[in-house]
């Protein structure tokens, strides 16, 4: 009696290789999509820690898993830009600048009605501004306020973005005769900007979210820039006894050391 014929060797190995290479996608793409998230999650607990190199890496392999996710583009720019702070060579800071920028853009691309993306933009040239001109500076806070502007409108909550505009008015309030020569020439009619609009963003910014140190500091710094003294070395005194937490608070402490030595 014929025997049902067995199939040849390499017919086996074939349909065992494509059952695997089935199997092998199948998995990848459940785990692809896991591992953005467990990607995220590291990256959130290594900048809690304050490792900003290990956040980046892990937010970087997020996005690679992942790619174009807005709130992970945004991340990502915000390590680059707390790198800034660790690093003394004016070359390598401003080139994370320039990451942290780029990589901004890319948030706002990704999601336009993106608040976090708006106000990383924002913050990204302001942190670029100590390597320009003053009219490059002039023309770029344009851009800052239009960013904050939005992100505010997008969220009426956000505290960061009450800060950035408290830091436009803060800034144009206090440029010297030449300076607003120059934004004239930018801005066309120079735009109203007070001392007092600052202090009412950085109040604003304080009640949000009064744990930030960044917004104590320069709600003192611009009370000395209105000649309130008593005032301002009440607020700065309390703000620089406080512990840095963020990045951003060990150069906003070092501005506030400045503005009370000034008193």
């Amino acid at each position: 009696m014929d025997r049902f014929p067995l199939p040849f060797p390499q017919t086996l190995i074939k349909m065992k290789t494509t059952i695997l290479i089935l199997i092998t996608a199948s998995l990848m793409f459940n785990l692809s999509a896991q591992t953005a998230e467990q990607w995220a999650k590291q990256g959130a607990a290594a900048e809690g820690k304050g490792n900003s190199t290990a956040a980046l890496a892990a937010y970087r392999e997020a996005d690679k898993a992942a790619p174009g996710k807005a709130a992970v583009l945004v991340k990502i720019a915000k390590q680059y830009g707390d790198l800034m702070t660790e690093t003394k060579s004016l070359a390598a800071r401003k080139k994370l600048g320039e990451q942290s920028l780029a990589y901004s853009v890319k948030a706002l691309e990704a999601d336009g009605n993106s608040a976090d993306a708006h106000l990383s933009v924002a913050i990204s040239t302001g942190k670029l501004t100590e390597f320009m001109s003053n009219r490059e500076k002039i023309e770029a806070s344009r851009r800052i306020k239009e960013q904050a502007d939005l992100a505010l409108k997008l969220d009426p909550h956000s505290d960061y973005a009450h800060h950035m505009l408290g830091r436009w008015h803060q800034e144009l309030a206090s440029m010297g005769t030449t300076t607003r020569a120059i934004a004239r020439i930018v801005y066309g009619d120079l735009p109203a900007a007070s001392y007092a609009e600052a202090l009412d963003h950085f109040d604003k910014a304080q009640q949000l979210r009064p744990d930030r140190l960044i917004h104590h500091i320069e709600y003192g710094r611009t009370l000395a820039m209105m000649d309130r003294k008593e005032d301002a070395r009440r607020e700065l005194k309390n703000a620089l006894s406080k512990p840095a937490k963020d990045k951003d608070d060990i150069k906003a402490k070092e501005r506030g050391q400045a503005s009370l030595d000034s008193l």
